[in-house]
């Protein structure tokens, strides 16, 4: 599919970044866009296509996220090195980052996970009052425990009725479960679907997207908005993703090969991974709401004052996707 080559306005734009009609600088060419995010999680598939085939400039997508965006080390295994324009994160690790970086800006919601426990059956779980005692594999300070959090609070427990397990690499999850290691796990995709394909007809699933679904941000910096060159091309790139996931849902598999290329997972898997997101290409209506109640559970883990709705208020900036939906 060559989209960058069909219509002759995006060479064009390609030049001039709607920067009051002036075009880069003659100085020298551009520097590619640069963004960073988790390539080994579905969600950041409008992202990959909206680099390969939409946005007419170049453009970069490596792995990282917020930390490459505020210049803090990079998560072992899950960074590269480098500087980012904009960055994709769950907006667990958003709250978590912008404490140290409250300059840290909210501005599109590209995903939404749709996350769920695997238990095993035979360990006696049939119903989520049944995890009370048992040993989940997730990941702590993470969405998928937060999504925990909230699945084990519906039924009136705790973290401390459970033993939470950590492990990594995630791969090693399903293995713990088929094993005996642990009981039931939550992760998000694709590995949770490797759990339940692994135990078959042993598992009983969870589906908690009533209650909890992992909203996958892009994030950018207060100085980046305010700058009028790099708000022109972070606009640009967001309303590429905005055409991306139009793209994406018209016809699903035009990502499937990217997200292949960028995880290595097999396109089976990938396709029966592929229910469990959604893909809203705006700023969710509730944003602020998740942000306030799940603050108060990272506070508590973090042993601070939880910040307010209106300090969290100025973490979102719907400005630039407000304009890109407007102008369509």
């Amino acid at each position: 599919m060559q989209l960058k080559l069909e219509n002759g306005w995006r060479a064009l734009i390609a030049a001039c970044f709607f920067t009051l009609g002036a075009c880069a600088s003659s100085s020298g060419p551009e520097e590619p866009f640069r963004v960073h995010g988790n390539k080994v999680t579905f969600e950041i598939a409008p992202v990959l296509l909206a680099s390969d085939q939409v946005y007419p400039g170049e453009s970069t997508v490596k792995m990282g996220g917020i930390p490459n965006l505020v210049g803090e080390p990079g998560i072992p295994g899950y960074g590269e090195p480098g500087i980012a324009d904009v960055a994709t994160h769950a907006e667990t690790q958003g709250l978590r980052y912008s404490v140290r970086h409250p300059d840290l800006r909210i501005i599109m919601t590209v995903a939404e996970g749709y996350y769920r426990i695997v238990a095993r059956k035979s360990a006696g779980v049939t119903s989520l009052e049944d995890l009370k005692g048992k040993r989940i594999a997730t990941i702590p300070n993470t969405s998928s425990a937060y999504f925990l959090h909230n699945m084990l609070k519906s039924v009136g427990l705790s973290e401390a009725d459970v033993e939470i397990v950590r492990i990594l690499p995630l791969s090693d999850m399903p293995k713990a479960l088929v094993n005996g290691d642990v009981d039931a796990v939550t992760i998000w995709e694709p590995e949770i679907e490797n759990a339940a394909h692994a135990i078959g007809d042993d598992a009983v699933e969870f589906d908690g997207r009533h209650i909890y679904r992992e909203l996958f941000n892009l994030n950018t910096t207060a100085g980046n908005l305010a700058d009028p060159q790099k708000r022109a091309r972070i606009k640009q790139f967001v309303k590429s993703i905005v055409e991306a996931t139009e793209l994406i849902h018209e016809d699903p598999s035009l990502a499937l090969p990217l997200v292949h290329e960028a995880t290595g997972y097999d396109l089976d898997l990938i396709k029966r991974s592929w229910k469990h997101h959604g893909y809203p290409a705006t700023m969710v209506s509730d944003l602020l709401d998740v942000l306030e109640a799940e603050e108060k559970w990272l506070a508590r883990i973090d042993d601070r004052p939880a910040r307010s709705r209106e300090e969290l208020s100025i973490l979102i900036d719907d400005s630039i996707i407000r304009e890109v939906l407007e102008e369509r």
